[in-house]
């Protein structure tokens, strides 16, 4: 649309609020026995131990973190691509992450980067299970 000399263009950008609005919902470890220890004794312990703790936010762990920026839901299946920027001490890197409920109590994390790319991150893949009564610290 021009409009007296200025030329306005509209884009649509689906932001991670909105589009995360159906999104997962809790907190998930990589084990239901992890999530039992959560409950027992707390999540900060169990991050501080290194394990990684995934949310709507992102992955969590004590010197490794990936937040999620942008959130895509799938409309042929209960997943969502996510794009994710990780970081280590000294490391700071992107990822791409499909984010599939395949049942109440379990997600899986599917990523684009190899499991063997430990120079640079290693992979975000693998399985968490919702933790019930547990909250991020």
């Amino acid at each position: 649309m021009v409009l007296r000399g200025f030329l306005f263009i509209s884009i649509s950008v689906a932001s991670p609020a909105s589009a995360a609005e159906d999104f997962i919902e809790g907190v998930y470890l990589q084990s239901e026995d992890l999530c039992a220890q959560a409950r027992k004794d707390t999540l900060q312990s169990l991050i501080d131990a290194g394990n990684i703790v995934l949310s709507a936010r992102g992955l969590q762990s004590v010197e490794y973190d990936c937040e999620f920026l942008q959130i895509t839901k799938a409309t042929l299946s209960p997943s969502w691509a996510v794009t994710a920027i990780c970081q280590e001490p000294g490391h700071v890197f992107p990822d791409v992450l499909s984010v599939t409920q395949m049942n109440a109590k379990q997600i899986d994390l599917v990523s684009v980067r190899p499991a063997d790319d430990e120079s640079e991150g290693g992979s975000n893949s693998g399985s968490y299970f919702l933790c019930d009564g547990v909250a991020l610290p």
